[in-house]
């Protein structure tokens, strides 16, 4: 999978490329979660604006004995190795590391992905992008603003409601594409081991990053390597042409099944069928009916199911029968307060399928639970 490298970092303020690095976090993250973290204030060497100072509440006596940037040059250059950059603003973040690795006689190459741009695309209803109030919006709880790892932990949130709310996939595949121009393809025996054995979506990608194939499966890892074993006329075409698999875990199976059937609606990749009965039907509400649900339940329900990983939650919002969308949770509130959930969750189409999807799941399966909104507290 993609390795991204949260980063945020403070600086002395001061005129531009004359800034220096005051502090600086950095989280590695797989997609799923953070596997390596490196957070350290640098002494920059030079006196930090008194705005800065007031803003940050770091001052030149904490940082007299703090390394100096050519102190921790090197853990920045192997915790970011084989990574896309991830900053809210990264042209500011990006631009201040290769300025200071230049001054070491050092040039830093990193991909990069900025959150602000990303942000405008996937919530543009938000009425600010600025880091603060997006992440206020969105019910994202944050401690320690303008601190370098308290930033660097919003932006990290920000980013993995950004992925899941990445209908088109568009994050993943650009960086697929950029990173496939002129490789070879890896084994597809490399590519099932980095599989998770969980529940969720998988992507397969051809050489220009567009998705060829996707499914879901309660064991991503087993199922890609059934694709990549199988026989078939489909599978050997398959075979071929698949140079990178991405995936998306759920937590949630019905979460997956939605995911799979909105995805294969939308992106309509190549090898995936479009199953007749379940195509789209025109928005007349007369021409397709409201989730049939279990007796005793309103209209406007929450179904609540398993989050990714430990206390989170997916939430399944269905008004007035019809499906709206979903999304994942992890504190009460965001779910209590509806402005926050929907900004939270991603919209979908209620369609034939998933309307069938959601009522077959809960005759045979169970969920976490069912807020029925109708029925009061």
């Amino acid at each position: 999978m993609h390795m991204y490298a949260i980063l945020d970092i403070e600086t002395t303020g001061g005129k531009f490329n004359e800034e220096g690095i005051t502090e600086i976090a950095i989280h590695k993250f797989d997609g799923d979660r953070v596997v390596d973290q490196f957070i350290s204030l640098v002494n920059p060497e030079r006196e930090i604006q008194p705005f800065v100072v007031n803003l940050t509440g770091i001052n030149n006596q904490m940082l007299r004995r703090a390394p100096k940037f050519h102190e921790v040059a090197r853990r920045i250059v192997e915790i970011t190795e084989d990574t896309v950059l991830v900053a809210h603003n990264a042209q500011f973040d990006y631009r201040i590391l290769r300025t200071e690795f230049k001054r070491l006689g050092y040039n830093f190459e990193r991909k990069t992905l900025c959150t602000v741009d990303l942000s405008k695309k996937l919530i543009p209803e938000a009425e600010s992008h600025s880091l603060g109030k997006l992440v206020r919006s969105l019910g994202i709880a944050v401690s320690d603003r303008h601190r370098a790892n308290g930033d660097a932990l919003a932006t990290l949130k920000l980013f993995k409601l950004l992925l899941s709310k990445d209908t088109d996939k568009r994050i993943i595949r650009e960086i697929v594409r950029t990173e496939s121009q002129g490789e070879l393809s890896p084994r597809q025996l490399d590519m099932v081991e980095q599989m998770p054995a969980d529940t969720g979506v998988y992507y397969l990608h051809n050489k220009e990053g567009e998705i060829i194939y996707l499914g879901k499966s309660r064991n991503i890892k087993k199922r890609v390597n059934q694709h990549f074993t199988n026989n078939g006329d489909k599978g050997r075409a398959l075979q071929k042409e698949t140079r990178k698999v991405t995936f998306e875990k759920t937590g949630s199976e019905l979460v997956a099944l939605l995911k799979e059937h909105e995805e294969r609606l939308r992106l309509k990749p190549k090898y995936n069928q479009l199953p007749s009965r379940q195509r789209r039907y025109p928005g007349r509400a007369g021409s397709i009916q409201p989730v049939a649900l279990p007796n005793g339940l309103g209209k406007d329900l929450i179904i609540v199911d398993k989050g990714r990983q430990l206390g989170e939650y997916s939430a399944i919002v269905l008004m007035d029968g019809f499906f709206k969308g979903l999304g994942y949770y992890d504190l009460n509130h965001q779910i209590d307060n509806i402005h926050i959930l929907e900004s939270l969750i991603t919209p979908m189409e209620h369609t034939h399928g998933s309307s069938q999807i959601i009522s077959i799941y809960l005759q045979k399966k169970k969920v976490v639970k069912i807020i029925d909104l109708n029925s009061g507290p």
